[in-house]
């Protein structure tokens, strides 16, 4: 007898995605009261239709439960769901056509600065595999590539001569993004040796290997996790933090939105807009500490 989905999807978000416990426990949270609610009216969670969805959220509002985490719970249910249709286990999607209340959208983390400098130092380059590793981590920052693009990267997708790199993006989306001068040499350094002792006679075409070949992504958050608290970085550290970084210290730095926009593949401008929100955020903490009158 298969699991309750939603126990698959929570071990899904955890292994796979990478989700921060606190997250977890709140999408858990939702998930008990979802199930819950589905008992009352004498079905399984997979057995609710739209009409009952919308009943549940309409509930969440008029329990008193704040728009933030009513729509959190709705996100929590709507991805469920999805998932759910991905593994076969539901033919319609019963919420694709419900709305969450509106919400203000959280802030993506980031590192400072120091804090990237001590991930980038924390491999040790002596070895073959800690050169693929700070090569790798190098190239997550330096490009903002997601975790699924650095880990399709083939060898012949990086051009060390003028500093690019071509990625396969969201929507089957082909995309440039320049890559800095010590990211390139790192490259360079892993391609003339490292690769070739982890490859075994049997190199392939991706750009990062691993014992069996490509890497899968579960391999680079747990690669990313491990050198994060090697580093002393407090935060649960994702690759996708290390995307964040990477475009709020270009925007920090003066770059404009558009460019940002192209280089880390947004369809739609107003989801790189949010970074314009981290670095005000950040401006204000900066006056408040320093300005004698804050």
């Amino acid at each position: 007898m298969p699991k309750p989905i939603e126990r698959d999807y929570l071990e899904h978000l955890k292994v796979e995605r990478g989700l921060a416990a606190n997250t977890l426990l709140a999408y858990d949270a939702d998930f008990a009261k979802l199930r819950a609610f589905a008992g009352a009216r004498g079905r399984d969670i997979l057995e609710l239709r739209q009409a009952d969805l919308s009943a549940f959220i309409s509930g969440l509002r008029e329990s008193g439960l704040g728009a933030r985490s009513t729509a959190r719970a709705v996100h929590a249910c709507r991805g469920m769901f999805k998932f759910a249709i991905r593994e076969g286990r539901l033919e319609i999607d019963p919420m694709e056509n419900l709305r969450a209340p509106k919400a203000f959208a959280a802030l993506p983390r980031y590192l400072t600065p120091a804090q990237v400098e001590a991930l980038l130092a924390a491999p040790d380059v002596a070895t073959p595999l800690g050169l693929r590793d700070r090569a790798m981590l190098e190239v997550l920052y330096a490009s903002g590539l997601r975790v699924s693009e650095l880990t399709g990267l083939a060898v012949k997708d990086v051009d060390l001569a003028l500093g690019v790199l071509t990625c396969m993006g969201k929507g089957r989306k082909e995309r440039l993004v320049p890559v800095g001068r010590t990211a390139c040499g790192l490259v360079r350094s892993y391609l003339e040796g490292s690769r070739e002792a982890l490859a075994k006679g049997r190199p392939g075409p991706w750009l990062f290997l691993g014992r069996r070949g490509k890497l899968s992504r579960m391999t680079v958050w747990r690669i990313v996790r491990r050198y994060a608290v090697a580093a002393g970085i407090q935060q649960i550290l994702t690759p996708h933090v290390l995307r964040h970084s990477f475009a709020t210290h270009l925007l920090e730095h003066g770059a404009d939105l558009r460019s940002l926009q192209a280089m880390l593949g947004h369809a739609d401008i107003s989801t790189t807009q949010i970074y314009t929100h981290v670095s005000r955020e950040r401006l204000r903490k900066i006056y408040d500490q320093f300005h004698p009158r804050a």
